[in-house]
């Protein structure tokens, strides 16, 4: 394998602490049901710096999407968060904000003007009777009463030109235009109000590997022009690789690994991103034949009392089956590029 990509966060690689725009500690999540609660996140810990795009990794139910609607309080019963905070901090100086206790009205008056989202489906994203532009138009003049709807409509088209959709599809409905033209509004909406942070859920999913490569490489060229951090959700580490100044690997529910991107491509500590790096094949490297990581994530039901990656896991130890492993940094945690990793494998070299 080799990795030729320029890391699009190099720019971003010696933020301070007084840059961070999110600080999520400890957030955990469950989903109450006829019998034992389920936890979907635990203790979930990071910290996401102005203007940097951080990757969140993982298998189907390793808790990705469930992280991301705690994040921006989009949750919906039967799913609650139990503990923990995420608090924002604002580019003005202001004292940070920690969103989890925040009141709906609160929250409505952070949305698109502070922090939003992309998700998965256009399609439900958008409202399917509404033109293109009017949508673009509520949000605007929600958030700023003097802009008249002329100028709205104005500012929706140029909106809409900046991810290469024509001025005139601004009167078109939601199933006029194609998937990608649907999924690179969707962003355009999300940076109507200038936000400072924009989560999105898995928006190349649906779209061909071509639409892909564009929406991502407008996503990076909207960042440098607009200076947002993004939270960037996926199964696809590949696709990581190339866009994510740090990924985080989750299994299970928790953060298995956090690492700068090209530390994870290079040297994966945790034997479950190594699995993740293996599977997909490289674009300019000798034929080689790719290992899948055998087994199915465990039910979060009924996790095993040690690590929950153990019984897939090729280098499994006694203590895996019995001793869950913290999140603990490798190396130097004030380094910005600093790396953290749950696994026995690195108990010696990890700082408590």
């Amino acid at each position: 394998m080799t990795m030729t990509r320029t890391r699009p966060g190099d720019d971003t690689a010696a933020a301070t602490p007084s840059e961070i725009v999110l600080d999520v500690d400890g957030l955990s999540v469950e989903y109450a049901g006829a019998g034992a609660p389920v936890r979907a996140c635990t203790d979930v810990t990071f910290q996401l710096r102005r203007g940097e795009i951080l990757g969140v990794v993982g298998e189907s139910g390793s808790g990705k999407s469930t992280l991301i609607t705690a994040l921006t309080r989009l949750q919906r019963p039967p799913a609650v968060t139990t503990s923990g905070h995420v608090v924002f901090h604002p580019q003005s100086g202001e004292p940070g904000i920690d969103l989890v206790p925040l009141k709906p009205r609160a929250l409505r008056a952070l949305r698109w003007t502070s922090l939003s989202i992309v998700l998965q489906s256009a399609m439900d994203a958008l409202n399917p009777v509404m033109r293109l532009g009017a949508q673009f138009v509520d949000v605007l003049r929600v958030h700023d009463r003097s802009m008249s709807n002329a100028a709205a409509w104005e500012e929706a088209r140029r909106l809409l030109g900046l991810v290469g959709i024509s001025a005139d599809r601004a009167r078109s409905y939601p199933h006029e235009l194609s998937g990608g033209m649907r999924q690179r509004a969707t962003i355009a909406l999300a940076l109507a109000c200038r936000p400072e942070l924009v989560v999105m859920d898995e928006p190349t999913t649906a779209v061909d590997v071509v639409m892909q490569r564009q929406i991502l490489a407008q996503v990076l060229r909207l960042r440098r022009e607009f200076g947002f951090a993004v939270v960037f959700v996926t199964h696809d580490l590949s696709l990581l690789l190339e866009l994510a100044d740090r990924i985080a690997v989750m299994y299970a529910g928790r953060i298995v690994e956090l690492a700068s991107a090209e530390d994870l491509y290079r040297t994966p500590l945790h034997p479950y991103t190594r699995g993740l790096r293996d599977s997909f094949p490289p674009l300019h490297a000798p034929v080689t034949r790719l290992e899948g990581i055998p087994g199915s994530p465990p039910d979060l039901r009924a996790l095993p009392a040690g690590c929950p990656f153990a019984p897939r896991c090729p280098a499994v130890m006694d203590r895996c089956r019995d001793i869950l492993p913290p999140l603990l940094s490798h190396g130097d945690p004030d380094s910005p590029d600093a790396r953290s990793v749950a696994c026995h494998l690195h108990d010696e070299e990890l700082i408590p």
